[in-house]
């Protein structure tokens, strides 16, 4: 099951290969489920998911190691732990699916999928969520894509789980007297194969008729992303500031973009330090982008050490000062968990004590254009992006994410955040800027394709052209007003009017088979 639940990873990066690792890993667990009594099938679940999330989340061993100064056996067993308790939820999911299931195929498979779903919501929602390498993230290049705008990343990974829960359903059974018996044995036999082809078709469908365009165009802007690449061990270092900046302001200044983005802390000082390093710098940069009518959002702390910071993105250029503080702050990089700064007082992290912004912030307008910035982490939580939805005339056009994921070198984190920001042009219909610290900066259309990306971990500019969005999809229109806790809540009814029909059905199963 470690193995099984490991193989999947792959198509996380890989995503041409269409969901299938995903498809064949869960094929190996729901054949084991089927078979297992509750007890066993949460441990084949536990051991499932901490392969899976062994393999697709390693890379937090470096932050925490080369760059935050951990040692090697803390880093590693915080990995392992981290992951352990996250796949506790898949295997309550497992046990619950074995004692529950009542060998009806189509029953089973509603089971599972609502059970899949909690597992999902309870991993992005509770305690402040960690989403990655959810499962729908797997099929982005498959014709299950076409679900995105309608039900987003979790929907994709609850249908793609039904499917396969479906395929691997019913069982042998049934006595062998006469020619109904016969008749009814070879349809049982035959019935994984009849299923797996309504699971094609039911795919196929979904490629064909479900990815439709909900949104109409605002017109195009040029923009210039920049892509800083700083060593992460040298992004703090005063030494390297001066040689930092010199390229920044350069690049910002030069940059032919009508709007130009730079990463999360492409300045990596407080107002007041940055002041003091370079007096005027920003002034100096403020006067250029006023004087050429052009626009610029840059990342950078905000704030001072007495009365608190956040991480911001700043705009430059336009009638009207632009900030936007990061809501979504990441657990022990960017604020302390209470219980649990003995932890975080272990490594060395600068500015890691962050304020929170506010949930629907504004935008930055410019051009006819309404762009809506997130940083790094956040674009995992569509579900907080769509809150700026509510308002379809106040929507934005354009997303922009500034990242720096330096901290996890160069590993699969890269690919993998990139396919991330992909789903979220897919359920949104937007395009999505992103302007990265070491990559992956690319420019991705509301269709959810990389129209342009630079090489990563070398500094670059990015010079392109994005068409804006206006509308809402059917995920943004009822994500934004009910959330994601709603659905959970029908996820959970379900679960239970399934356990209460589950035996009953299994039972009646049980004595036609006497």
């Amino acid at each position: 099951m470690l193995v099984a639940g490991a193989s999947q990873t792959p198509g996380f990066v890989h995503t041409q290969w269409a969901g299938l690792p995903w498809l064949l890993a869960l094929v190996v667990l729901v054949f084991r489920l089927n078979r297992a009594p509750p007890g066993h099938a949460a441990w084949l679940g536990w051991c499932w998911g901490l392969g899976w999330l062994c393999a697709g989340v390693w890379w937090l061993f470096i932050s925490m190691n080369r760059y935050g100064g951990l040692a090697a056996p803390l880093a590693a067993g915080a990995v392992f732990l981290l992951c352990g308790a996250l796949s506790l939820y898949l295997a309550l999911a497992c046990a619950a699916y074995a004692r529950w299931r009542s060998g009806r195929p189509a029953l089973d498979a509603l089971l599972f999928a609502a059970l899949w779903l909690l597992v999902e919501l309870a991993r992005g929602l509770l305690f402040t969520g960690f989403p990655w390498v959810a499962a729908g993230y797997a099929f982005i290049d498959s014709p299950l894509a076409g679900l995105a705008p309608w039900v987003g990343v979790y929907g994709i990974g609850a249908a793609a789980a039904g499917l396969v829960a479906w395929v691997m359903g019913g069982g042998a059974g049934g006595n062998v007297g006469g020619r109904a018996d016969r008749t009814a044995n070879t349809v049982r036999r035959s019935g994984p194969w009849l299923r797996l082809a309504g699971a094609g078709l039911l795919v196929a469908a979904v490629g064909h008729w479900g990815g439709q365009d909900f949104t109409r165009s605002t017109g195009s802007i040029k923009v210039s992303l920049l892509q800083t690449a700083v060593p992460q061990d040298e992004k703090f270092a005063l030494e390297q500031m001066p040689q930092t900046l010199l390229w920044l302001g350069q690049a910002l200044t030069q940059a032919k973009g009508d709007l130009v983005l730079a990463p999360e802390t492409a300045m990596p000082l407080l107002p007041a330090q940055l002041e003091e390093l370079s007096p005027g710098y920003r002034a100096g940069l403020e006067a250029h982008f006023q004087q050429q009518g052009r626009h610029a959002l840059v990342g950078l702390p905000l704030g001072d050490f007495d009365v608190g910071y956040t991480n911001s993105v700043a705009g430059i250029g336009g009638t009207r000062p632009y900030r936007y503080d990061k809501y979504h702050l990441v657990p022990f990089g960017e604020f302390i968990p209470t219980g649990f700064r003995w932890f975080t007082n272990l490594m060395n992290i600068p500015l890691g004590d962050f304020a929170r912004g506010t949930l629907d912030a504004p935008n930055f307008e410019l051009r006819g254009q309404r762009v809506a910035p997130n940083i790094c982490y956040e674009d995992l939580f569509g579900e907080e992006l769509a809150v700026r939805f509510r308002d379809e005339a106040r929507a934005p056009t354009i997303l922009a994410n500034i990242s720096n994921i330096g901290w996890f070198g160069d590993t699969s984190a890269l690919p993998q955040h990139l396919n991330i920001s992909r789903m979220r042009s897919l359920e949104l219909q937007r395009p999505m800027l992103r302007a990265t610290n070491t990559g992956v900066t690319a420019i991705i259309d509301y269709r959810g394709q990389v129209t342009a990306q630079l090489p990563r971990l070398k500094p670059g500019v990015l010079d392109g052209v994005v068409e804006g969005r206006t509308g809402n999809t059917a995920y943004s229109s009822w994500v934004a007003r009910v959330g994601l806790w709603l659905v959970g809540a029908g996820a959970l009814i379900l679960v239970v009017l399934l356990a209460l029909l589950g035996p009953y059905l299994a039972e009646e199963r049980r004595l036609k088979r006497f």
